[in-house]
């Protein structure tokens, strides 16, 4: 059977809105069934309403334990909340002001009732907290569930330093709204939210652009740029920024639909909003020609997608390289011993334009919540991970989110553009020329839940094997080095290769990652040999 992947949706992939927002406000979960209870995975609680995983019951008793936590930890400063355009989003932020209000928390929402991208109700919070020191902090809640299918819902909690909660507070909220549940929302307070107050977060976001991004250079450059907000919540910020900074910027699909008529499938035949995906984005890619730069946000806008005319769609990883080394260039406001912040997963041609840089490398584990130090203090000048979420400080040095930005990393392309004259895919192409020109590529391997749980806690000392792929072992991690926290999982590497092996969070399957400077050929045996290597450690 022929794939669909890179098509047009057809009428039979799109969710009935209808159906979708009746089971939220319907359908009692059932906590005997895991899938069903609260669960904060790296970004928040996800589920949909028609599995029964997404309903104003989880929200209200989310909600609930978000004002008890923050309570618990002396935080009374104001709630910025914000939602994106997804279906179940806009009931959720309903019932979560409802809870707010009846507990006596000082919500404020968007003055024009527009949607808010993460980064938006990031930056929020930071610049209320610095413009305020001293009074209560603020801290918000964002309600997507990213680049998921239209049928999902997401609710996340953001604390004073404005990016996502750590594992200690999403535990605490999780297991609290759970027993909440289980007593049948008793302890849910709820009223009308008659009492919330409003801010622009749209204009003050666009506002603060100049200080992190040279806008002067992209406005005099003349660039033809294209933006396709892919039917999320950056679509008016997007016309916005256009008008402010006076940019020849055509906002390529400004419809909103929560069903997403409009995409293209992704790999899996499934509508997904994922601006790193050829398949989600070949409506995107098609007019690659027609723009000196195009690029493409998710549903919330943390996650980015770059197009330019003579590459295409960039990988995630090789825009994160030519990223960073751009930035470290032309960035003189930045502290000198400020690092360059990676997943352990993104690729290994950002450790060495790092050290071509004389640049320390801080590699820590999946989740962005990692970063959130680094770019609170200035120490971390660059925090990205290769699912396409990044973001950096502003030109003098200080934090301009805490949470992935898709919105400053699709721009930042425009700058690159117009102060170096080259396409960030030329200058990949450049970094290949001196570095060597890396197969990267992620895998999936059946697995147990026992397996996918020992390989959760395995530790580099159960790898017996000596070499990988024909090169001797150099490392065996399940730490990270940059923080030394736990990375849930494996990474091998070797001179001219790596590997990473994690379990799934929702699948019986464990993700290997793996990347190879010798080739394609060598990457399928690195493939190959991470497989027989973690089997092995697994029994």
């Amino acid at each position: 059977m022929t794939s669909r992947a890179g098509t047009p949706a057809q009428p039979s992939d799109l969710i009935d809105v209808h159906e979708l927002v009746d089971a939220y406000y319907h359908r009692t979960p059932d906590m005997t069934d895991a899938a069903q209870r609260v669960v904060f995975g790296t970004s928040g609680h996800r589920g949909s309403s028609l599995d029964g995983a997404f309903t104003e019951t989880h929200i209200a008793a989310i909600t609930q334990a978000i004002v008890e936590y923050r309570a618990e930890q002396g935080v009374t400063g104001p709630l910025f909340v914000g939602a994106d355009t997804h279906g179940l989003s806009a009931p959720a932020q309903t019932t979560a002001l409802g809870v707010l209000e009846a507990n006596g928390v000082h919500a404020i929402a968007d003055e024009y009732d527009d949607y808010v991208p993460t980064p938006a109700l990031s930056r929020a919070i930071i610049r209320y907290n610095t413009d305020n020191p001293g009074e209560p902090q603020a801290d918000g809640i964002v309600i997507t569930p990213s680049h998921n299918p239209p049928r999902d819902g997401g609710f996340k909690y953001n604390p004073p330093h404005g990016g996502p909660a750590d594992s200690d507070a999403t535990g605490w909220i999780a297991a609290r709204a759970n027993a909440i549940i289980e007593g049948g929302n008793r302890e849910v307070r709820f009223a009308e939210p008659s009492g919330v107050d409003s801010y622009d977060f749209r204009g003050a976001y666009v506002d603060d652009l100049a200080g992190v991004l040279d806008m002067e250079a992209i406005a005099s450059s003349g660039l033809k740029l294209g933006a396709d907000p892919l039917g999320g919540a950056s679509v008016h910020y997007w016309e916005l920024i256009a008008e402010r900074y006076g940019l020849d910027l055509e906002v390529v699909n400004p419809a909103v639909d929560p069903r997403w008529s409009f995409m293209t499938l992704d790999w899996d035949e499934k509508i997904r909003m994922d601006p790193s995906s050829p398949s989600a984005m070949a409506s995107v890619v098609a007019r690659a020609g027609d723009y000196a730069i195009l690029t493409g946000n998710d549903a919330d806008a943390d996650r980015h997608g770059i197009v330019t005319p003579d590459g295409g769609l960039m990988n995630p990883n090789h825009y994160l390289a030519v990223a960073i080394q751009y930035l470290y260039a032309h960035r003189p406001g930045w502290r000198p011993d400020a690092a360059i912040g990676k997943t352990l997963v993104s690729s290994s041609m950002i450790d060495r334009v790092a050290a071509s840089l004389g640049r320390r490398l801080w590699e820590v584990p999946v989740g962005f919540k990692w970063f959130v130090p680094g770019l609170v203090d200035g120490s971390v000048g660059f925090g990205g991970e290769e699912s396409a979420g990044a973001s950096f400080l502003t030109l003098d040095g200080r934090a301009w989110t805490t949470d992935k930005d898709g919105i400053l990393l699709a721009l930042l392309a425009a700058e690159i553009r117009a102060v170096t004259g080259k396409s960030p895919s030329e200058l990949y192409r450049e970094l290949t020329a001196e570095f060597g020109d890396p197969a990267y590529a992620r895998v999936d391997a059946a697995a147990t839940p026992e397996q996918k749980a020992r390989l959760g806690k395995l530790s580099g000392d159960d790898i017996t094997a000596t070499e990988l792929a024909g090169d001797p072992i150099t490392a065996r991690l399940s730490h990270a080095p940059g923080n030394w926290a736990a990375i849930g999982g494996v990474k091998v590497t070797s001179e001219h290769a790596w590997f990473a092996a994690r379990p799934s969070g929702t699948e019986n399957v464990y993700k290997i990652y793996a990347e190879s400077f010798r080739g394609p050929e060598h990457l399928a045996l690195v493939q190959a040999e991470a497989k027989r290597i973690v089997d092995a450690a697994l029994g």
